[in-house]
């Protein structure tokens, strides 16, 4: 067995499961920020709608 190749393999698995728990921890799925960015185009749309001319 050679030592070198394990070693190298657990850095990989440790790194991996370091990455998983930062996606889990901070990431957002891509529905949500599709909903989070239709909430903000909505939010815009209605604000400039009731917006007053200066006219």
């Amino acid at each position: 067995m050679n030592l070198r190749r394990v070693r190298k393999r657990l850095v990989r698995e440790a790194a991996e499961r370091t990455a998983e728990e930062n996606r889990v921890k901070h990431g957002r799925s891509r529905t949500e920020r599709d909903a989070a960015a239709a909430l903000q185009e909505k939010s815009e749309r209605e604000l400039d709608a009731k917006r007053l001319d200066d006219q």
